[in-house]
C-alpha cells in the first residue's frame, strides 16, 4: 500500500526507492514536475490568461501525473519480477535487463584501431 500511495503521489521518489533509479526516473521526473506546472498554470487562467480555471490545461496536467504514476508502477513491478528471474527464463517481465550481444558484432574501439597508423 505504502508503495503504491508513493508511486501515486510522488513516482519518481517511489521509483528510486523501490525500483531502479537509473532506468527511468529522470523521464518519470519530467512528467511529474510539467504535471505539476501544468495544474498550477491550469489554475492561474492557462495561457489564454482567463479569469477563471484554464480546464484544458488543468486536464493536461492531471493527466501527464497519471502517465507518470502508471509508468513509476510499470517500473517498481518490472523490478521486482526481475529479482524474481535475474536469468529472465520465463519472460514474464516487461522490463528484463538481460541482453545478449550478436556473436557476429566486433568491437567499435577496434574498428576505429584499423583506421589509425
Amino acid at each position: 500500500m505504502k508503495r503504491r500511495l508513493m508511486a501515486t503521489l510522488v513516482p519518481p521518489l517511489a521509483v528510486c526507492h523501490y525500483g531502479c533509479a537509473s532506468c527511468c526516473a529522470a523521464p518519470i521526473g519530467v512528467f511529474w514536475i510539467t504535471g505539476i506546472v501544468g495544474i498550477i498554470y491550469g489554475l492561474l487562467g492557462g495561457p489564454a490568461e482567463l479569469a477563471h480555471v484554464s480546464w484544458p490545461t488543468l486536464l493536461l496536467g492531471i493527466g501527464l501525473w497519471l502517465i507518470a504514476a502508471v509508468w513509476a508502477e510499470n517500473t517498481i513491478r518490472g523490478v521486482e519480477v526481475d529479482q524474481t528471474d535475474p536469468r529472465c527464463t520465463t519472460r514474464t517481465s516487461t522490463f528484463c535487463g538481460v541482453v545478449k550481444p550478436k556473436l557476429d558484432e566486433s568491437d567499435p574501439l577496434e574498428e576505429t584501431k584499423k583506421f589509425h597508423p
